[in-house]
């Protein structure tokens, strides 16, 4: 019982601002660009935790290797991410075809989703590649939450 006017104490200085909650202290974003769209710029800590946790998910793809990414698109807002990205080795060559990936902010860090779950629609042989308004539809069926302003305006 003594414990909950700290809580609360807390809680009021969260709403107010005056101190971040532990979960998002590390995103290192502007509060502006916390509620709309933005493209994180180069050497950022939010583009470089983006990134990370892609080459992260794409570590066995790319086995002892230092991989670059040229990004050919990176939107984010409200904590998801679309970017379409080309691998590069530390020569500035392409290792792979690359292409588009869908990230969430879960807990305090960027997770890559599983594209392979979007159910593909047969009149759009593209899918991600083309981030169709069908391909959408189907995307945000399976993951209700992304807002369409991330992906690239011919998509909408």
């Amino acid at each position: 019982m003594k414990r909950r006017p700290l809580k609360l104490i807390a809680l009021a200085l969260v709403t107010l601002g005056l101190i971040a909650p532990p979960a998002f202290t590390h995103l290192q974003q502007s509060d502006s660009n916390a509620d709309q769209v933005h493209t994180p710029p180069s050497g950022s800590p939010e583009r470089k935790a983006i990134l990370d946790a892609l080459r992260e998910d794409q570590k066995a793809a790319f086995p002892n290797q230092k991989i670059v990414y040229k990004v050919h698109h990176l939107k984010v807002h409200l904590g998801w991410a679309w970017l379409d990205v080309t691998p590069l080795n530390e020569k500035g060559e392409a290792v792979a075809e690359g292409g588009p990936n869908l990230l969430h902010l879960e807990k305090g860090s960027w997770k890559v989703m599983d594209l392979s779950k979007v159910p593909e629609d047969p009149n759009d042989p593209l899918g991600p590649e083309d981030a169709s308004p069908g391909f959408i539809k189907n995307l945000r069926k399976v993951y209700p939450g992304v807002p369409l302003d991330v992906f690239p305006k011919h998509s909408k």
